[in-house]
C-alpha cells in the first residue's frame, strides 16, 4: 500500500533500501567511472553506503532529520575523496531543512532535494549542463517543489523521473569538472557517475514509498 507520508522509523528503512541498492549497484557504478573517469566512484558509494547502513542500523533516529544526517556523516567520513564530500553534503544539508518535521510528505521531499541539490552546488561550484551529480540532483528538486502539494506516491514518481530525465542529458554533454574534463568531446555518450548514484537513490526511496 503506497505511504501518503513516512515516519522517522519509515524514513530509516527507506533509506537502508537506498544503501542496499546502491550497494548492488557498484560495478554499474564502477564501470560508468571507468568511462569517464578513474573507475573508483562505485567502490566509493558502496563503502559510504555499506558505512551508512551500520550507522542506521545501530539506533533508532530521534528524528527524520537525523536519519538523513546520518547518512550524510557516514558518508563523508568513510568514502574521503569528492564524492564523500558531495554525498555527505547533499544528505546532511537535506537533512538539516528537515529539522522539526514529524513527517516526510511531498513538502518535504522537495525542502530535503533543494536544500541537498544546494548544498553541492555551493560546496562544488556544478551547475545543470557541467556532467556531474547536479545534472540529476536540480532536475529532481525542480519537480519535487512543482508536485509539493501532491501526494507522496505521486510526488516521488513524478521526481524519480525527473532524476532519471537528468541522467540520460547527461550523456550528451562535454564534462567541465574532475578527470571527465580532461576527454573533452570523448566523453559524450557516457552518463555521469555521480548523476547515476543520484537515481539508484531516488529510485530506491519510490519503490520504498510506493511500495
Amino acid at each position: 500500500m503506497p505511504k501518503t507520508s513516512l515516519s522517522k522509523e519509515d524514513v530509516k528503512a527507506m533509506l537502508l533500501l537506498a544503501c542496499d541498492r546502491i550497494i548492488a549497484a557498484e560495478p554499474q557504478l564502477s564501470e560508468a567511472d571507468r568511462n569517464l573517469g578513474d573507475g573508483d566512484h562505485g567502490l566509493g558509494m558502496q563503502r559510504g553506503m555499506t558505512a551508512a547502513k551500520e550507522k542506521l542500523n545501530a539506533a533508532e533516529p530521534d528524528s527524520i532529520e537525523k536519519a538523513f544526517s546520518t547518512v550524510g556523516m557516514a558518508m563523508m567520513s568513510s568514502m574521503g575523496g569528492a564524492s564523500g564530500a558531495i554525498f555527505g553534503t547533499f544528505f546532511r544539508n537535506g537533512g538539516k531543512a528537515l529539522a522539526g518535521k514529524e513527517a516526510f510528505d511531498a513538502a518535504a521531499l522537495a525542502a530535503f532535494l533543494q536544500a541537498g541539490v544546494d548544498g553541492v552546488k555551493s560546496r562544488g561550484g556544478a551547475a545543470v549542463g557541467d556532467k556531474t551529480v547536479v545534472d540529476a540532483m536540480e532536475p529532481a528538486a525542480a519537480k519535487a517543489a512543482e508536485v509539493s502539494g501532491d501526494s507522496l506516491p505521486d510526488a516521488i514518481t513524478a521526481v524519480a523521473a525527473a532524476a532519471e530525465g537528468g541522467l540520460e542529458a547527461s550523456k550528451a554533454l562535454v564534462a567541465k569538472f574532475g578527470r571527465a574534463k580532461t576527454l573533452g568531446e570523448a566523453a559524450i555518450g557516457f552518463p555521469d557517475a555521480g548523476a547515476m548514484s543520484v537515481t539508484v537513490i531516488i529510485n530506491a526511496m519510490k519503490d520504498h514509498i510506493t511500495a
